[in-house]
């Protein structure tokens, strides 16, 4: 078996969540986030578009955590991303916090909010 070391650009991996928290590159946060190249932020949910909007040319995909199960997000926040050229794919948090570390190693141009579980 060859083990081979993973290496991330200047975005930090998801490295563990629990209830209420995200810890990001070493780092706690508590509440929703956006984690990406640009580094780590607090969000507000759902409802605050403008940070997600700043992705707008920067990533190909957004990755939407939506907290311990999967929902749906908003109808006019999915079409606001999509207006604007962002992908958008949504799943419960953890699975979220997991295809992100995964296409993060590859060096995919991608973002991940989440909404804690």
């Amino acid at each position: 078996m060859r083990l081979n070391e993973v290496v991330y650009s200047d975005a930090k991996p998801v490295e563990g969540y629990g209830p209420g928290f995200f810890r990001i590159g070493g780092t706690v946060f508590e509440g929703p986030v956006i984690a990406g190249t640009s580094g780590v932020s607090a969000w507000q949910g759902f409802d605050d578009h403008a940070p997600l909007l700043a992705l707008a040319g920067k990533i190909d995909i957004l990755f939407i955590g939506t907290g311990a199960e999967i929902a749906h997000i908003p109808a006019d926040l999915r079409s606001t991303l999509e207006d604007a050229g962002i992908g958008v794919d949504v799943m419960s948090s953890p699975a979220a916090a997991r295809t992100y570390n995964v296409l993060l190693s590859e060096g995919r141009r991608i973002a991940l909010a989440m909404i804690p579980v």
